[in-house]
């Protein structure tokens, strides 16, 4: 359901959240979230453009969130990669339904809707302190 780049995406904010406010390297964050490099460095780049993360370089440099982990919710990282495409007419042009959805796609647009409203009430702060025993993106 979602794409690969919104997954490397999210995997490479919750490090970054997990060791806030230190900056990580790029080669760092590929090692543990398991994101091939050059990939990343994509991902990296376009969560830069949406500034929820900066790229610093050179000696004590690296890669942190701009704001704080409770200030950054999962839709903030999905929408910024690939933002979830909501359903607002026919997807098969069909001009007998106008602006009406039929009731798949009403259903599936509703479904969207859930996605995005649990995706915006979840903050990364949230996930590390979930009391799940499975930390994120690590092998305890």
């Amino acid at each position: 359901m979602f794409s690969q780049t919104v997954e490397y995406a999210l995997r490479a904010v919750v490090h970054l959240a997990q060791h806030a406010p230190k900056p990580q390297t790029t080669a760092e964050i590929a090692a543990t979230t398991q994101v091939p490099a050059a990939y990343l460095s994509k991902v990296l780049q376009g969560l830069r453009g949406k500034e929820i993360v900066k790229l610093r370089r050179g000696i004590g440099g690296g890669v942190t969130l701009v704001g704080s982990p409770a200030d950054l919710t999962i839709l903030d990282v999905v929408n910024a990669v690939d933002p979830i495409a909501r359903i607002t007419t026919c997807p098969l042009d069909l001009s007998s339904h106008g602006g009406r959805l039929c009731a798949l796609h009403r259903r599936m647009d509703n479904a969207l809707m859930e996605v995005e409203g649990a995706f915006r009430a979840t903050t990364l702060a949230e996930l590390l302190e979930d009391p799940n025993q499975s930390v994120p993106l690590c092998e305890e």
